[in-house]
């Protein structure tokens, strides 16, 4: 019996494939990223009930996840990581997250962290989604278009192995090439992304 969504980050491929193995045999229905931007844009396209996600990442750390996956797609979140020193753990509360899990763990402590989460995390009807792009009647923000584009910059350098000042750049090249603002730009080039990302309706 399925018993749910659950979105898994961590950049240890070990780790993840663990983690995703064990809460797969627990009944979970696991999606699994390996760094922060494809994790968002996971969570976008699948919609998860929950997330564990490890912390310090290349890139988006697990914090900035977190942050985006509470503010945008209201998807409750609880931390899995090797680092327990106070400024985390403020960072942890301050977030909101359901539990913190300090690694090593195994799964016969994880799994049963994740199944109270599960039980504790908010309603189906707190979990409303927030738009990524501004709709008409509402004027662009900065904090959303950062987003937009810290999101970009992430997917070009996982895609072509680049620096993030490179991706940065290649980006406003993009922009300036097509007579677009940045973070325009940025939102087109994460929602081709998920496009792409799509499974082929194949009858």
């Amino acid at each position: 019996m399925n018993k749910g969504k659950i979105l898994v980050v961590d950049d240890d491929r070990l780790v993840l494939a663990t983690l995703a193995y064990g809460l797969a045999q627990a009944g979970y229905d696991v999606l699994d990223a390996d760094n922060g931007d494809d994790a968002i844009l996971l969570a976008r396209e699948h919609r998860p009930e929950l997330a564990l996600l490890d912390i310090r990442m290349e890139g988006l750390s697990g914090f900035d996840v977190a942050a985006y996956l509470r503010d945008h797609l209201r998807v409750p979140f609880l931390f899995l990581s090797a680092f327990s020193d106070d400024e985390t753990i403020a960072k942890v509360r301050a977030l909101g997250a359901l539990a913190y899990l300090v690694k090593p763990l195994d799964m016969q402590q994880i799994v049963p962290a994740v199944e109270a989460a599960f039980a504790h995390r908010p309603q189906p009807q707190d979990l409303t989604p927030v738009p990524l792009a501004p709709t008409v009647a509402t004027a662009p923000s900065p904090v959303l278009d950062q987003q937009v584009v810290a999101i970009a910059v992430g997917v070009l350098m996982h895609r072509y192995s680049l620096s993030r000042g490179a991706a940065l750049e290649r980006l406003k090249k993009l922009s300036e090439a097509e007579n677009r603002e940045l973070a325009e730009q940025a939102l087109r080039l994460v929602e081709a992304v998920e496009l792409l990302a799509q499974p082929a309706n194949v009858k």
